[in-house]
């Protein structure tokens, strides 16, 4: 069997920790621009251990939690939406202020535990 996965998973830990560096610099919509990186990675080491292709090249978690048929427990799948959601702002946000105002450290902070819940849930599924 192809180890593949465990290089997705390796750098999928890496951006946690970079998350981890972006929020202690104080770029709070950067460390959640970060998580959802590391699941993203995370999921598509998931999706080559299972379906034993390389993952399309897409930023969308649910599509991949599809692809793969994985099912988290509800709380982990609805912060997973959030965190889809949020990788759109995150990613070409439209006004700096306002999305600096919305990422504070306390929501940031919460949205880097579930991720990491998230990222500890893959791995149980591998």
């Amino acid at each position: 069997m192809n180890d593949k996965y465990k290089e997705w998973l390796k750098q999928a830990d890496y951006d946690m920790e970079t998350a981890e560096a972006m929020f202690n610099s104080g770029r709070y919509f950067y460390a959640v621009f970060m998580c959802h990186l590391s699941i993203e990675k995370a999921l598509k080491g998931l999706y080559f251990k299972v379906l034993h292709e390389t993952p399309p090249k897409t930023h969308n978690l649910l599509y991949l939690l599809n692809k793969i048929s994985a099912k988290p427990n509800p709380k982990l799948e609805k912060f997973i939406v959030k965190l889809n959601t949020a990788s759109i702002a995150t990613r070409y946000p439209d006004d700096l202020a306002k999305i600096q105002a919305d990422y504070t450290a306390e929501v940031t902070t919460k949205m880097m535990v579930k991720s990491k819940d998230v990222l500890q849930w893959v791995k149980t599924q591998l």
